[in-house]
């Protein structure tokens, strides 16, 4: 059966869930609502709520509201609500510039050592991501058989990323071979069904 969502976005929209029925009890005194009372006002303090009382950044507000409107224009499409209570309301993420690790950063996390294994495993985890590219979630899917030798002789990644299920071809660096070696012997790895132990 194909899913249509990914266990991380379903757990996104749960999460909104939950949030909204938090804001209807905070402002109504009521555990839900008609759908036909939604309107500008609701979005306005909904967007608020989740600022103010919740504590969330502007950027994770800009996402909830977004998967409210995401059900809303569900409902309008059904005709379960004739008026769009977004019509009015903007709101638009905000950039943010993100830091990117030194070189000398990286060499602190590889040579850190912790006195679990867990820990250290989720370190190389951590490394291999750096050094390839993928996200936790790839690196967690990948399995052996998703390497193999190239044009060029190297080895290299051919996979496909879960959040966009597009085709992704990745050099494997030395130090990410270097990885998958360290790991080669592991009992989750052994078979070749996973990379790297999860």
């Amino acid at each position: 059966m194909d899913k249509e969502f990914a266990y991380g976005t379903l757990q996104r929209y749960r999460t909104s869930l939950d949030h909204t029925r938090s804001f209807i009890r905070w402002k109504y005194n009521k555990e839900d609502m008609d759908i036909k009372s939604l309107d500008y006002d609701f979005i306005s303090g909904y967007s608020f709520w989740l600022r103010s009382i919740q504590y969330c950044s502007h950027n994770t507000t800009v996402k909830y509201v977004a998967n409210f409107k995401k059900i809303v224009l569900i409902c309008i499409k059904n005709g379960w609500l004739l008026k769009n209570p977004f019509i009015q309301f903007k709101m638009v993420k905000k950039e943010v510039n993100r830091v990117f690790l030194t070189w000398h950063e990286i060499q602190t996390i590889t040579n850190k050592r912790f006195v679990t294994d867990r820990l250290n495993h989720v370190r190389d985890i951590f490394l291999f991501s750096c050094y390839t590219g993928l996200t936790y979630i790839d690196v967690k899917n990948l399995s052996r058989n998703q390497t193999s030798t190239g044009i060029d002789g190297e080895q290299w990644i051919y996979t496909h990323r879960q959040k966009t299920d597009s085709p992704t071809r990745l050099p494997l660096l030395p130090k990410a071979l270097q990885l998958i070696e360290k790991y080669q012997d592991h009992p989750q790895c052994k078979d070749g069904t996973n990379v790297l132990p999860d």
